[in-house]
């Protein structure tokens, strides 16, 4: 039998966390004997703590969610390719020599569920609603999908001047995306011809749009309620073909995924996304490939039971 190992997730907040639940029941199908925990890491001289455990072998591996994604890159050894371009790492690896490599496996997570999910959609024009760390993983999964046209806004967007001062915005412009400023209501009065220009241009693009992302926490339990990315959509112009994906998994029918079924558009929240970056944790870590449906149900059912959030 495997040595067993223990795996952690590393975050703040963490309590809460669907990542245990979803490892241990893969762990017990692929009869090994592994553990896994969630390390609540409030503050940054903590995170380089528990790092220092995963040099030295204590942990065999750590997942890395919010608000860490981006400072790892920093305590890492070797970064993988997958986690240059978006500038984020949500796995860390020890090598037997000690040292860390950092990947991300969110954008392969997203891409691999969409394409499951709506394996005939057109591959012309996709929208993304967000520029954190969720938004630049999707912009990644749209290039991987082969999107010919990937359009970002975000509300952090609010004027044309944010967008060409913004660094999540030239990072998204790095990737080969559009960013735009944000098209909804709320924002400062257009002080510019471009402003009004580049706003109009989002929903020009997104009338006929094949893909729409919301990739922000808009509509997840304890956040913002969701209907201010809602409506930045032109839900009865999308294509025909239109599928809507959003990255949040809890509640299940958020707003934005409400309207889009209302219309008969097919969409999915983000439980999938989540299920499929563990299972490539679990990859990296073990070489074994672990059974989706058996974690998907098992985080399902601790949905079902309540008190799981992140």
């Amino acid at each position: 039998m495997a040595e067993g190992k223990v795996f952690a997730v590393l975050g703040h907040p963490i309590a809460h966390s669907l990542s245990p639940v979803i490892h241990t029941v893969a762990y017990a199908s692929l009869g090994l004997p592994h553990v896994y925990r969630a390390i609540d890491v409030p503050t940054a001289a903590e995170l380089v703590a528990v790092l220092d455990e995963l040099r030295s072998g204590a942990l065999g591996g750590v997942n890395v969610t919010l608000p860490h994604k981006r400072a790892v890159l920093d305590h890492a050894d070797e970064v993988d390719s997958s986690a240059i371009e978006p500038g984020a790492a949500n796995v860390l690896c020890r090598g037997e020599d000690g040292r860390l490599r950092a990947y991300n496996t969110d954008a392969d997570a997203l891409a691999d569920d969409i394409a499951a999910l709506a394996p005939d959609a057109s591959r012309k024009r996709a929208m993304v609603i967000g520029g954190g760390g969720a938004g630049v993983a999707a912009v990644a999964a749209c290039k991987r999908l082969g999107f010919k046209l990937i359009a970002v806004t975000s509300r952090s967007w609010a004027r044309s001047e944010n967008v060409e001062t913004s660094p999540s915005a030239e990072q998204v412009r790095r990737m080969g995306a559009l960013p735009l400023p944000w098209p909804g209501p709320g924002e400062p009065a257009p002080d510019s011809f471009a402003s009004q220009a580049l706003r109009l241009q989002w929903w020009d693009l997104a009338r006929g749009a094949s893909l729409v992302v919301q990739a922000t926490s808009a509509g997840m339990l304890g956040k913002d309620p969701g209907e201010s990315v809602r409506d930045v959509v032109p839900w009865d112009d999308l294509g025909s073909d239109a599928f809507a994906y959003d990255v949040v998994y809890t509640p299940r029918m958020t707003p934005f995924l409400h309207a889009a079924a209302s219309r008969g558009i097919q969409a999915e929240g983000g439980l999938g996304m989540l299920v499929r970056q563990a299972a490539r944790s679990i990859v990296l870590w073990t070489g074994q490939e672990p059974p989706l449906d058996v974690m998907r149900r098992a985080a399902e059912g601790a949905l079902d039971r309540g008190g799981h959030t992140v």
